[in-house]
């Protein structure tokens, strides 16, 4: 316990999504200010006294707060808050917001075998003894004899006591228990020490390779058949438990009392069968490109023989023990750790290791519900937990599954990617307008003796504009971008804002160079109109990575609405009479106007273009990668 404490206590977890998030802004704020400063000492330079200090001052601030995505924490917490609600309605609570996405980018799932892949819903199925009465007694006495009621860990004895019968149960509990050796996952066993009549007996039961050592007088044949017999059911994919005793003269015990001179009493195997949508979620998540490894403590008979029923593993043999994995050289575990599926009989350390060397690569997630899963939960990027869960692992936990199904995992696995998609839609957008619109006002400034746009005019567009692109969270996403887990690419996403930001640049100027030579407010207001009905149509641009009209996904209600909003807000603001007083707009004439409209659709068809130039590029990229 001790262990498992250090190991959850010491270990640091930060979210996927927050490292990417931070490293974005400090990009964004960098090359903010590095070309502010820059347009600022242009300024300087080239008008020399001309230049109104507090003037430029506050045109500076207003560029900043235009290219600045002030709406990112707002986008991504709506967007989070989207996803988390809809996870809500598929039976996952999430702890933290962020968690959301990445549980989009896992591209591994580590999960338990029982009660995720089987039902968790144990029935006695054979026994391997000469007295079925005698070692379904000793098994119920080494049990929870405490209720009925099912917990995390008593599948064992409810099936036992079903079999039992609630008559001959309660004659059992009876019998004087005097002391008590807990189970934990290092020995595999617990123990108790009870009187019957007048002897007391120490009764073991656990794994049998925990027992079986321990026990004298057995013959090499019984050896054989009870091996044999522990191999056939495992090939069924059924568990095991031992149960032994020995006669104890005194009142209290050690372990090392348990650890000579048994005498077996039996073995009883158990079934629990596969959840019926297990193989479906396994068949989905391969998909979506994510890899299943189970990671129990049960036997490698029985965990192999689940996995390869399931789909996860090529062959029931296809299982390394924590024994094998604990022999191996650093090298030889981070080869085992990629290619194996399945890892049995595994310590709550060598969780954590395997956890700790697929994440020098991949993103993880780990489902798990005990207290040894602590740390493994608290290490992995995405820590998922079932309701009934220890109060540590549900404290290490991201997520809650209110249903303990491998399917509800794979589904919030598709929701966290609709979820990444949208905020890098956002991001995509408003890095290309922002920038764009930046680098376009800042030269335009230079080539005039007057501010193309106020600051107040800025602050316009970068609320008209910003408002409709929040609704990106709400946007419907094409399946072949959920395909693959998502990660964010800082490359793409930097050379799709370049491109197209280049494209808004260019069309900026066109439109200054056209309404030049007309009076400063004309300008200003054409300018204001262009900007954001530009942006409004990036929106529908950068959604798909098709052409428009040819997009598998419409656009949201949502989006419709407040593009629309937003259009019809920007030509009206211009013709009302506070649009004048308080903006310092202008209204336009008809010619003005189709002028501006023609200058959008050129926009349009260019920024499309060079979308699907640089998808199509990067597609071919990767494919000869």
């Amino acid at each position: 316990i001790g262990k498992i404490t250090k190991l959850a206590v010491e270990t640091p977890n930060t979210s996927g999504f927050e490292k990417h998030i931070n490293k974005f802004s400090k990009f964004i704020l960098i090359l903010t200010s590095v070309t502010l400063v820059a347009v600022f000492l242009a300024h300087l330079f080239i008008k020399g006294q001309d230049t109104s200090i507090p003037e430029l001052t506050l045109f500076s601030i207003a560029l900043a707060v235009g290219v600045i995505p002030e709406a990112l924490p707002l986008v991504t917490t709506f967007s989070l808050t989207q996803g988390a609600l809809k996870l809500a309605k598929k039976k996952v609570v999430a702890k933290r917001l962020s968690a959301i996405e990445d549980l989009g980018s896992i591209e591994i799932l580590c999960s338990d075998k029982t009660g995720t892949l089987t039902e968790n819903t144990l029935s006695v199925s054979e026994i391997f003894s000469n007295n079925e009465s005698e070692i379904l007694t000793y098994a119920s006495l080494a049990g929870d004899l405490s209720g009925s009621k099912r917990t995390a860990n008593n599948s064992f004895d409810l099936a036992i006591f079903k079999k039992i019968g609630r008559f001959e149960l309660a004659k059992i509990k009876k019998i004087k228990r005097l002391s008590e050796n807990p189970f934990n996952p290092v020995r595999r066993r617990n123990s108790v020490l009870v009187r019957i009549d007048s002897k007391r007996y120490i009764i073991v039961r656990g794994a049998q390779e925990n027992i079986l050592p321990y026990v004298a007088n057995i013959s090499k044949e019984e050896e054989q058949n009870i091996l044999r017999w522990i191999l056939d059911q495992g090939k069924k994919g059924r568990r095991i438990i031992t149960v032994a005793r020995k006669e104890f003269n005194e009142d209290d015990y050690d372990v090392e009392d348990e650890e000579s001179n048994l005498e077996l009493v039996g073995l009883i195997s158990f079934s629990d069968p596969v959840k019926k949508s297990t193989k479906s979620a396994v068949e989905k998540a391969q998909e979506l490109g994510v890899k299943i490894k189970i990671i129990t403590g049960d036997s490698l008979e029985v965990a192999g023989a689940v996995a390869y029923e399931v789909g996860i593993a090529k062959s029931s043999a296809d299982v390394i023990s924590g024994f094998d994995f604990e022999k191996m050289s650093y090298e030889e575990k981070i080869t085992a750790v990629e290619k194996a599926n399945v890892f049995a009989r595994v310590s709550p350390e060598q969780k954590f290791q395997i956890i700790e060397i697929l994440q020098k690569k991949h993103t993880v997630g780990y489902l798990g519900d005990g207290i040894n899963d602590a740390p493994a939960l608290k290490l992995s990027n995405v820590a998922i937990v079932v309701n009934g869960a220890s109060d540590v692992a549900r404290e290490a936990s991201d997520l809650i599954l209110l249903q303990q199904d491998l399917k509800v995992i794979i589904d919030g696995i598709e929701e966290g990617r609709k979820t990444f998609v949208n905020t890098s839609k956002y991001i995509k957008a408003t890095l290309s307008s922002n920038f764009g619109n930046f680098y376009a006002v800042a030269i335009a400034s230079l080539m005039i003796d007057y501010l193309p746009m106020l600051p107040i005019q800025i602050l316009l567009v970068n609320l008209l504009s910003d408002f409709p692109m929040i609704s990106i969270a709400t946007d419907n996403v094409e399946k072949d971008e959920i395909r693959k887990p998502c990660v964010y690419n800082n490359t793409e996403i930097v050379i799709i804002a370049t491109f197209l930001g280049i494209v808004s640049t260019v069309f900026d100027l066109l439109l200054f160079s056209i309404f030049r030579t007309d009076r400063p407010e004309v300008l200003r207001t054409a300018w204001f109109i262009e900007s954001i009905l530009t942006e409004l149509i990036l929106i529908y641009s950068i959604r798909t990575r098709s052409f428009i009209i040819k997009s598998r996904s419409k656009p949201s209600g949502i989006i419709l609405f407040l593009t629309l909003l937003a259009g019809v807000s920007t030509f009206v603001v211009t013709f009302l009479p506070f649009g004048k007083s308080v903006f310092g707009f202008t209204p336009l004439s008809y010619r003005n106007l189709i002028t501006i409209l023609v200058v959008s659709i050129g926009y349009f068809i260019t920024s499309e273009i060079v979308k699907l130039s640089v998808y199509k590029n990067k597609m071919k990229n990767s494919q000869q990668t």
